[in-house]
């Protein structure tokens, strides 16, 4: 699994005008090819009637699946410029369609290539991109007594609080990162005068806002 990578938040859409063709950007997440094309289908369900509805994505841990698809504009005019826009922001799991409604008015190749890139840079923005980073999941146990200052320190920490189980005890969930667990450990035991009881999680990804 990888240590990080940056991803879209999750669906936006945005519409842009050239030379009074319109252009409507969908983005969203998609952790398979199934997904991507599944996203890919709705939205030329919902435009059945649009000029072009061409599509990029980029999937897996190392980008093993990348498809682009013109739909009728010239060779390279479209989906390939709206996955280069994916891959230049290193993103990963991303699934991208252009709708175009026809203006009356030709942009040329180079026209079309710009008209695209800026559709997802622009349809990206909308959607907002997150850094998705591999943590730990500590398992902490303390009295009650203890509660309010480990949780007061905790949240001006730089660690994150996932969850907080109220039981005979409280347990708080934190996500800590790998290489800090060790420092981690040693704040809490002295944060509690060495009552707390320390176990060690899965791992998974928390997100973090990037744009």
């Amino acid at each position: 699994m990888l240590q990080k990578y940056y991803t879209v938040k999750g669906y936006g859409e945005n519409e842009i005008i050239i030379e009074k063709s319109r252009f409507i950007c969908y983005i969203n997440r998609a952790t398979t090819e199934e997904e991507a094309i599944e996203f890919i289908q709705q939205i030329k369900k919902k435009h059945w009637d649009a000029t072009h509805n061409c599509s990029a994505y980029i999937i897996g841990e190392h980008d093993q699946i990348q498809k682009a698809n013109d739909d009728g504009e010239p060779s390279g005019t479209a989906g390939v410029p709206m996955l280069e826009v994916l891959k230049k922001k290193g993103l990963k799991d991303t699934v991208a369609v252009v709708t175009r409604y026809f203006g009356g008015i030709k942009l040329g190749a180079g026209g079309l290539v710009r008209a695209y890139g800026k559709s997802v840079s622009e349809g990206l923005k909308a959607a907002g991109i997150v850094e998705r980073r591999l943590v730990r999941v500590m398992h902490v146990v303390i009295d009650y007594t203890w509660l309010g200052k480990v949780e007061n320190e905790l949240r001006s920490s730089v660690y994150t609080i996932k969850d907080i189980h109220y039981l005979e005890n409280v347990e708080l969930e934190i996500f800590v990162d790998e290489e800090k667990k060790q420092t981690f450990i040693e704040w809490m035991m002295e944060l509690t005068n060495g009552r707390a009881e320390i176990k060690e999680g899965e791992t998974e990804y928390l997100e973090t806002d990037v744009s």
